[in-house]
């Protein structure tokens, strides 16, 4: 199966594919009933933003795309889009909607330090291409680009079993175990893997 995948980088032209995809895929328990089109990922400041509508969400979308706001890669399989991660430049997403409302427990990187750190938010994955691999073909890419555009971490937040929110959106920890991350922070609220590129 995994041989039949190709992952492809979100670009502006793939704006209406990619809308289209949140359209018709179920997401995750929590946020399928309003469909995300995860904007509240995004490099954009959420400041007198309105998402309250799914259109709202899909017009900002489409925006964002296009703006490039909202970066990450896109998994096709027979032609078609089966998967999504959410992955962007961590200090370009401090004033996003998630950020501001979930990730108060997350150290940042003191300004001016050089680091630079490659966050991966979110996946979705089609209900029928699910365990399949599609999950770790898409963050194996992330990292790949990470590292030859000069991140020296890759870093995610998969969500504690028990939270209030399901793992599901956020990738298993395993996954990230399995694809060289460690992890970098504990809090209640949850984890922060990193993986080292340089």
């Amino acid at each position: 199966m995994q041989n039949s995948v190709v992952i492809r980088k979100l670009t502006p032209d793939l704006a209406e594919e990619y809308v289209r995809f949140f359209d018709t895929t179920p997401h995750d328990r929590f946020v399928d009933a309003h469909k995300c089109y995860c904007v509240c990922w995004c490099n954009d400041d959420c400041a007198g933003k309105d998402f309250s509508t799914a259109a709202k969400r899909r017009e900002y979308a489409l925006r964002y795309v296009k703006g490039g706001n909202i970066q990450g890669y896109l998994a096709y399989s027979g032609g078609k889009i089966v998967g999504w991660c959410n992955a962007n430049t961590k200090a370009d997403c401090l004033n996003c909607v998630s950020w501001r409302r979930n990730m108060g427990y997350v150290p940042v990187e003191e300004p001016g330090s050089g680091v630079k750190v490659k966050s991966v938010f979110c996946f979705v994955i089609a209900p029928d291409m699910k365990r399949k691999g599609i999950a770790s073909l898409l963050l194996a890419r992330v990292c790949e680009d990470a590292a030859r555009d000069g991140f020296d971490f890759v870093e995610a937040y998969p969500y504690k079993e028990g939270s209030n929110m399901s793992s599901d959106f956020g990738g298993y920890y395993e996954m990230y175990i399995k694809s060289g991350f460690y992890v970098h922070w504990e809090a209640e609220q949850g984890l922060v893997l990193r993986k080292k590129l340089r």
